[in-house]
Order: structure tokens, then sequence, then C-alpha cells
């Protein structure tokens, strides 16, 4: 048992930020899975467990439920070495938090979850698509431009910056449809993310 529960869409790169960290944290958690069309979703929304109506939530097991990856990233890694300890790197390290939530994920993610799920089939068209595939290919390239010569996106170490951009980054391929081939220095450092030990895989 553990006092941590996480309310965790599988299909989710948000949700599975969460998941990431906590495998290379090594803490426990019991999952309650809410998916698109599931009843355990409609459940966890009717009982309150979803403060901001979606995935994921963590449950602190005091009563408290803590909405939005990137908050509950910044909770999970507080005195860790996902954190750095200089406050300019703190700062640069929430640029890119804040970055992910407000440029990347209305791209790189939208794109995937126009191409994987059936209920936004209909705004799939050839024209939004090819919309998106523009945009984030130029916010892949923002990337690309920071990561040439350097391992991580702050510092010399991993922080919460790459755990939570690489979450949608890393499926941007396979569920976007982007070729990330013109992108060798974020290929590579994809490469060093999942090496990371404890590393996870979105589908484990």
């Amino acid at each position: 048992m553990t006092d941590l529960t996480l309310y965790s869409m599988p299909s989710s790169g948000n949700s599975y930020k969460v998941r990431l960290m906590l495998a290379l944290l090594g803490r426990k958690v019991d999952t309650i899975d809410v998916e698109y069309g599931w009843e355990s979703l409609a459940r966890a929304k009717k009982e309150g467990r979803l403060p901001f109506g979606k995935a994921p939530v963590l449950d602190l097991g005091d009563g408290t439920l803590l909405p939005e990856s990137n908050a509950i990233l910044v909770w999970l890694g507080r005195d860790t070495r996902f954190v750095p300890s200089d406050a300019l790197e703190q700062a640069q390290m929430l640029s890119w938090m804040f970055w992910e939530q407000n440029q990347h994920e209305g791209v790189i993610a939208v794109r995937a979850a126009l191409l994987s799920y059936p209920h936004r089939k209909a705004q799939a068209t050839p024209a939004r698509l090819a919309e998106l595939l523009e945009s984030g290919n130029a916010l892949l390239g923002i990337m690309e431009d920071h990561l040439r010569g350097r391992d991580w996106l702050v510092g010399d170490s991993v922080s919460l910056a790459d755990l939570c951009l690489y979450a949608y980054t890393h499926t941007a391929e396979t569920r976007g449809g982007f070729d990330l081939a013109p992108f060798p220095a974020l290929r590579g450092w994809l490469e060093r993310v999942a090496g990371l030990d404890g590393y996870v895989g979105i589908d484990a």
C-alpha cells in the first residue's frame, strides 16, 4: 500500500510524465486509470476526484488533490536531483515547463490526439493537420537548436524540464506523424532520457 493515488489517463502524455517521474524516483503509487469513454473517468468526475475535470490528479493521501501534471512534477521533485539548486537554473527549468503547456502541448499533443482518438476524428481535417505539422516542426526546431551541443535542457543534468517535454515529444513521430530525422540533437536527447535508471515507457 502507498499513501499516494494517481488518477491517470493511460494514453495521455500529461499523465505519463507523472508516472515516469514516480518511476525514476522509485516511489510507489496506487493508480486509477481514467481513460476517455471509461466508466472510471465518469465516476472520478462525479466523486469530485478531478478538480479541473481531467487527469492527472495526485491524491496525497490526506484529502489533498493535486491537479495539473507540471504542478505534480514540481511537488514530487522537491529536494531531488531533478530540480536544480541554482535559482537561475530553477527559473529556466520552469520556463521550459511553462512553454511546454503554453506552446508545445497545444500543437504536438493536439496533432497526436486528432490522429489517435476517434472522438477527435472530425477535427482532423487536412488543413488542420497541415497547420499543426508546420507549427510543430517549428517548435521541435526550437528544442533542436537549444539542445545542439548540450545534453539537457537546463544545466548539466536532467531536470523536470526534460521529463516534462519528453512526454509528448517522444511520441511525436509514432502518434503525431512528425518526422524527427531532421532533429538529431533532439533524438539524442530522447535517447538519454530513455536511458535513465528506472525509466518506464508510456505503455508500461
